[in-house]
């Protein structure tokens, strides 16, 4: 029973993940498993999508610590860490097919900080002539 652990970030969410070699697909996530954590449908089919595509649903257990964030971004956040521990697992098996569907890439996307002087990022109050 090897246990590996892997870090996730998007945008100011982060997704700590322990990945438990030997298990039967259960994915806790805050104490929590994956079907109340995350309640829509769209969120759970970015979470486990490392594991369709290596095809490792029933394989691991994954315990999860998530915070910051949205739950988009956390969602996003989970499923970079699932697929780097999955990388950890069997670099030769995984990696490849990971990272052709992109799953290895962080993206690095934030927002953009509001400046002083005007209402948003990039908006700016309204221009008067007169």
């Amino acid at each position: 029973m090897e246990v590996i652990n892997a870090l996730g970030r998007r945008k100011s969410a982060v997704a700590r993940v322990y990945v438990n070699t030997t298990g039967k697909g259960n994915i806790t996530i805050n104490d929590r498993p994956l079907d109340e954590y995350f309640k829509e449908e769209a969120l759970r089919y970015i979470v486990k999508q490392p594991l369709d595509v290596t095809g490792t649903l029933e394989k691991f257990d994954i315990k999860v610590n998530l915070d910051g964030g949205g739950i988009k971004g956390q969602a996003e956040a989970l499923r970079l860490a699932i697929s780097r521990a999955l990388c950890e697992v069997d670099k030769e098996a995984y990696r490849s097919v990971l990272k052709t569907s992109g799953f290895l890439t962080r993206d690095a996307r934030e927002v953009e900080r509001k400046k002083p002087g005007q209402p948003g990022a990039r908006r700016r109050f309204q221009f008067s002539k007169r």
